[in-house]
């Protein structure tokens, strides 16, 4: 099967396993906002936090290994899976030991209620990710597309039973999620024969070391990318403004009006789960670049077209997604997810690059990257959120995720060179910006503007699409 038909094809299968299921997991928000205060909202997202933060440090960002090492046909599937859930195992055992220091660290203490079903949290999570990541690593996408439709389902159902029906909020939601990954664990192990690719006797110290170096420049970027995606609500939850309100409710909010761009990350994600393959099996291949340039340049335009209706449609969207009936402070939330979309876009933007690093072993060129990005949004926060308050954080965000694009624009391309419309993204960009104006300060006639705008981003992306459709076709 040639590259472009594999790439559609994954795609294809890993949007018909993934869509339903992530429509599904953004609507449940509505049930949370019903039942979950902003104050207490904001626990709930400083708890996925925390499992992003802690799943990379104590697992080694081994499944990221498994996913690079497995799909490299020189490699015993057997020796990665052992080697990289051992591993793991061992990494799980150190982090029950630092588990109850968490409870002195200040900024947790809105969690400090939940710190033992966190480690359970990530323990179930790392289970899952292991065996969906193996999976993956063999090819079995229609597979790993079930386990999502399946994940989703028990995750709906388990969050009817504890947060609907238990009315046992932000605890509700933990033993959802993981009663979901326990189930999704159990369920690839079975079905997928995992058994068989576990045996001690398989374990490879020279694979584990080539693993453990892929994977440590992994870590602090990993850490650094969820810390400053999530710094903005701890900086509104701690700081203090003179003209905005801010605290744990604010964070809150500003964590209901993250989840919408959701929409478009989710538009990324499943591309992304069949693009990092390819990227890895055609890393060496003849026409490498020119199989980047084409992707890209589809992939840009999507986003930017998705985008542009999301925050044409934000306010019902909003509406659809976020329940005000129970807590009306989230009504408005969508004030500040037009500049969190573009910031979106951005961050699609930065992964689909971060896999040039990942194809190619220079992973440590994500964390220098990172590294600065993170620095700069900390800085940003600090100044932006005391004089605009909540937008000011949604304006660091997008600010710091289009820095980090143009740096990674400059240095990936140093490895992969492929070709791209400067001038066009230029005009995208600056489109949308305009338009996360225009929803913000809602002059006259802002809709018709927006509904123009709208239009105008289809017009300029269009071409892009067709052509790269076409040319796609004909191979």
């Amino acid at each position: 099967m040639n590259k472009y038909r594999r790439l559609a094809l994954n795609t294809a299968v890993f949007a018909v396993g993934s869509f339903g299921s992530k429509i599904i997991s953004l609507l449940l928000n509505n049930l949370y906002t019903k039942h979950i205060s902003p104050a207490d909202f904001y626990a709930k997202s400083l708890i996925e936090t925390m499992a992003l933060f802690m799943l990379p440090v104590f697992t080694f960002a081994m499944t990221e290994a498994i996913i690079r090492y497995g799909l490299d046909r020189e490699n015993d599937k057997k020796k990665v899976f052992t080697t990289a859930f051992l591993i793991t195992a061992a990494g799980l055992g150190i982090m029950l030991l630092f588990v109850p220091f968490l409870h002195f660290i200040p900024f947790l203490r809105p969690i400090s209620g939940y710190i033992p079903l966190l480690a359970i949290y990530v323990i179930t999570s790392a289970l899952r990710s292991t065996c969906s990541q193996f999976v993956r690593a063999r090819e079995m996408v229609k597979l790993f597309s079930l386990d999502g439709i399946m994940t989703t389902l028990t995750l709906f159902i388990f969050s009817l039973v504890f947060i609907s029906g238990f009315d046992m909020g932000v605890n509700g939601f933990m033993l959802s999620v993981i009663l979901s990954d326990l189930c999704s664990a159990v369920f690839l192990f079975a079905a997928a024969g995992l058994k068989r690719y576990l045996s001690i006797s398989s374990f490879d110290r020279t694979l584990g070391r080539s693993m453990l170096m892929f994977t440590l420049p992994l870590i602090p970027t990993t850490v650094m990318w969820t810390f400053t995606g999530f710094s903005d609500q701890i900086f509104i939850g701690n700081l203090h403004s003179d003209s905005y309100e801010l605290g744990e409710g604010a964070a809150g909010v500003y964590a209901a009006a993250a989840k919408i761009p959701n929409l478009i990350s989710m538009i990324s994600t499943i591309f992304f789960q069949a693009w990092n393959m390819s990227a890895i099996m055609e890393n060496d291949s003849k026409d490498r670049d020119r199989f980047y340039s084409k992707v890209y340049s589809a992939y840009e335009s999507i986003l930017f077209i998705g985008s542009a209706f999301l925050i044409l449609l934000v306010r019902p969207v909003s509406a659809l997604i976020l329940n005000y009936s129970s807590f009306p402070e989230y009504r408005e939330a969508y004030l500040y997810t037009p500049l969190l979309i573009a910031a979106a876009v951005f961050t699609c933007f930065d992964l689909f690059l971060s896999s040039i690093y990942t194809a190619t072993r220079h992973t440590k060129n994500a964390f220098w990257t990172i590294i600065v990005t993170c620095a700069v949004n900390i800085v940003l926060n600090i100044f932006l959120i005391p004089e605009w308050g909540i937008q000011g954080a949604a304006l660091a965000t997008f600010l710091s995720y289009l820095l980090c694009y143009w740096l990674r624009m400059v240095d990936a391309r140093y490895y992969v060179p492929f070709r791209y419309s400067v001038t066009r993204h230029l005009l995208n960009t600056s489109v949308l910006l305009l338009m996360c104006g225009a929803m913000v300060f809602q002059p006259g006639g802002y809709m018709l503007f927006l509904a123009a705008s709208t239009v105008f981003i289809c017009f300029l992306n269009y071409r892009a699409i067709s052509d790269t459709v076409s040319r796609l076709l004909k191979k």
